[in-house]
């Protein structure tokens, strides 16, 4: 779109299903992984010869009696690492138990390391696009924002190596993807695996570690693209030392980013490092102590784009603005990340092994920023107003002990793994803002003033409240064969969360100075898998879940949970897991129903309260798939379709309840879908196209206003340099389409990205 253009714009353009979503709604014959391909003919030689003597082997009796046949063709294949769906890799999401996704009675994701830098997944909402359903997006305010089977906000648990920080849609904000493994996702209630907060699905981001397999290597990427967008990655593991004894492998990772945004003023600086330690002290004996640091400086950050009045129906907005920054000349947004971990394994015997996990999260965020713009009447000015400084200082510290066991039962192998987890979870927030209108100013020519010279704004931070989250569990989780085709696996975990909440700020009768809750949810998830052949499966499941009512524990209000119980989530789910047309393709698919009772609405009969009686419900299916089409094509894609609704839910509007049952949960696409085609022209040039298709959303509970569907391309080119070495062109947003990443936060929009080039190099050695 032309920024001099003055006709006004759809945000997307809506359209019948996209080339993106035909193909994947034929997706068993379309998605798949490239792989070389033999055919041997062998030929089988019978001898029977009586000797008594030794017979010379070119004498005739030395060939009397040998027949010769041809067998059938034997194929023998060999997978590119990333270029085939990982249903046979052990997650550590799914289950602690060291299943794979295909012996998970539950929809489980893996997308590697191989995928990631395949697709190039600049972070990790870009490595979110692989999995079925899935969007996500990254608005200041709620930076950590991600959408899953008709869930979102605190409904949904994004954890780092296995662990929740409570405070996931700020937390789980976008970090630049080199420093990552893999990213393992699980949909539906899991609250059972790793704590509450679970209802829609949990993500698990995954550190690279030091590794004892990998042996003494190097990588690096430099890239440079769009709006000085730049990178420079560099990751080595190495063995120390050499020789018996105790052994140690040390492995580095290091990223740096640079980007001059594609919104007016908007720039980031990022530093993101790993660093791991793996110590085998004796042969069942091993440590690996793993620390993470983030740096992240945002300058003046894009908080979205001022809908055109009237703000219902599809919102519009004036394309001359969709590059407009209307926040503070120095806005602001800032963080520090510290992660520390200890971890310290012991095998027990050849059955048993034990894992104790120790860890420290430490985390400071600053935000300085005018949020909320929206355009006068007559769509002349854009008023400027929210002008908010906070701080979020948080703190984590927690131990995790896991004891695996395999065993027989009746005579049948029974696998088992328990524990507990201890943590204590503080954050601190400092919020100052102002009320009101900041300025009006004209939405094409206009500067912005210093945020410290708003009336009424001075620097500093006071404590508003700290809120102390303490929680022990206990968990335990099976997997039975049945017989030998069917398999029964269980799961099963007890919280106790305690909150305190200190009120730094005046008391009042809605805002005490102190007050405590007591949770004790017990959660849990019964499912049977069974193999209708080795390549082929069938499962069913039932599982539960527990949420907070509203918001999240770690910034709990008294009046959010004020007499409340957590909610509750269930989910029935049944699906299959199969190869087909001869190994050459994977495919997985899933149905499920999800409903979570108890959310907070506002109190028909008295409309200054609310009360925990609501319910949230979904109901979907999910496809994917890859398949090896030719000797040179691969394709992969997937596709989902949810039925999200509020059954119960109320709200205050102007001092007057009005039901908003039956309307659709804000930012809920019904159908995603995704497509990923590769050919090798040559041994080393590769190139490719994907497509992403959104359906329609909408904005606000009451369903007024919304988005239009929309569908993106891009494009890339690899040429294999050397054995090691390949550069890659790539262009995302083929198009260049006007489209909201987020509809959440009326009058405005938060839009996605321009199209945008990137040329990247990357060796390893």
């Amino acid at each position: 779109m032309n920024r001099k253009s003055n006709v006004p714009a759809l945000v997307g353009v809506r359209r019948p299903l996209s080339v993106a979503v035909a193909a994947a709604l034929g997706m068993f014959y379309a998605g798949g992984a490239i792989a070389e391909e033999s055919e041997v003919k062998l030929k089988e030689v019978a001898v029977s010869v009586e000797v008594d003597k030794p017979v010379p082997i070119n004498s005739p009796a030395a060939t009397e009696g040998v027949t010769a046949r041809t067998l059938s063709t034997v194929t023998v294949m060999s997978t590119v690492p990333g270029e085939k769906m990982s249903i046979d890799v052990p997650s550590s999401t799914g289950s602690r138990l060291g299943l794979t996704p295909r012996e998970t009675p539950a929809s489980v994701t893996i997308v590697d390391r191989d995928t990631i830098e395949q697709r190039g997944s600049t972070d990790t909402q870009e490595i979110l696009k692989s999995v079925p359903g899935v969007t996500a997006a990254s608005p200041p305010g709620s930076s950590g924002s991600v959408f899953y089977r008709g869930f979102g906000a605190s409904s949904l648990t994004q954890l780092f190596n296995g662990i929740t920080v409570q405070y996931d849609a700020i937390a789980a904000r976008p970090v630049d993807s080199w420093i990552y493994d893999r990213v393992e996702v699980i949909g539906g209630p899991s609250t059972f695996l790793f704590g509450a907060g679970a209802v829609g699905g949990s993500i698990n981001y995954i550190t690279k570690l030091a590794s004892r397999d990998e042996g003494d290597s190097t990588q690096a990427r430099v890239s440079y693209g769009s709006y000085d967008t730049s990178q420079l990655s560099i990751g080595a593991n190495r063995r120390l030392g050499s020789g018996d004894g105790v052994k140690n492998y040390l492995r580095a990772d290091v990223n740096r980013a640079d980007s001059n945004g594609y919104v007016d003023g908007n720039t980031r600086e990022a530093w993101t490092s790993a660093f791991s330690l793996l110590t085998d002290i004796t042969p069942q004996l091993s440590h690996t102590l793993a620390i993470e640091y983030q740096k992240e400086t945002v300058d003046r950050p894009y908080w979205g784009t001022p809908l055109l009045n009237p703000t219902t129906g599809d919102g519009r907005i004036n394309p001359d603005t969709r590059f407009k920054n209307y926040n503070s000349a120095d806005g602001i947004y800032e963080q520090t990340i510290n992660w520390q971990r200890s971890l310290l394994d012991y095998r027990i015997s050849d059955a048993t092994s034990i894992r104790n996990t120790l860890y420290h999260y430490d985390a400071l965020r600053d935000y300085r920023n005018v949020e909320v713009y929206k355009y006068n009447p007559t769509n002349t000015a854009v008023i400027r107003s929210a002008a908010y400084l906070t701080r979020h200082d948080q703190e984590l510290t927690g131990d995790r002990v896991e004891l695996t066991h395999k065993s027989q039962l009746a005579g049948r192998q029974s696998d088992w793994a328990t524990g507990f987890d201890y943590s204590v979870n503080k954050q601190t927030r400092f919020p100052r803002s102002v009320s009101g209108m900041v300025s009006t100013v004209d939405p094409i020519s206009f500067t912005t003033e210093s945020f410290f010279d708003i009336p009424g704004m001075v620097p500093g931070f006071d404590p508003d409240r700290s809120n102390t989250v303490t929680t022990l569990a206990l968990f335990l989780e099976n997997r039975t064969r049945l017989s030998n085709a069917l398999s029964l696996v269980s799961g099963l975990r007890h919280d106790q969360i305690d909150l305190e909440v200190t009120n730094h700020r005046t008391v009042t009768a809605t805002n005490p100075a102190y007050f405590k809750q007591t949770y004790s949810p017990t959660t849990g998830r019964v499912g049977l898998v069974y193999d209708i052949t080795p390549a082929a499966n069938v499962y069913v499941q039932y599982s539960t879940a527990a949420d907070p009512p509203a918001g999240i524990l770690t910034t709990a209000s008294f009046s959010q949970v004020r007499d409340f119980d957590l909610t509750t989530g269930k989910q029935i789910e049944a699906g299959s897991k199969f190869d087909f047309l001869e190994g050459r393709g994977v495919a997985t698919v899933a149905a499920y129903s999800i409903t979570r009772k108890n959310i907070a609405i506002t109190d028909p009969n008295n409309p200054g309260t609310t009360i925990p009686v609501g319910q949230q419900s979904s109901r979907g299916i999910e496809l994917a798939a890859s398949l090896k089409v030719t000797r040179n094509l691969m394709a992969q894609g997937n596709f989902s379709y949810v039925d999200a609704q509020y059954d119960d839910f109320t709200q205050n509007v102007g001092g007057v309840v009005v039901s908003r049952a039956g309307n659709t949960p804000t930012n809920i696409p019904a159908r995603v879908a995704n497509l990923w085609l590769t050919y090798n022209f040559t041994p080393e040039l590769q190139a490719g196209v994907d497509a992403r298709y959104v359906s329609s959303r909408f904005g606000d509970t009451a369903n007024t206003i919304s988005d239009s569907a929309y569908a993106l391309y891009g494009a890339f080119t690899s040429y294999r340099l050397q054995k090691n070495t390949s550069l890659t062109a790539r262009v995302r947003n083929l198009t260049d389409e006007i489209y909201a990443a987020s509809v959440t936060g009326s009058p405005m929009f938060y839009l996605g990205a321009p199209r945008t080039y990137e040329l990247a190099l990357q060796t390893h050695f």
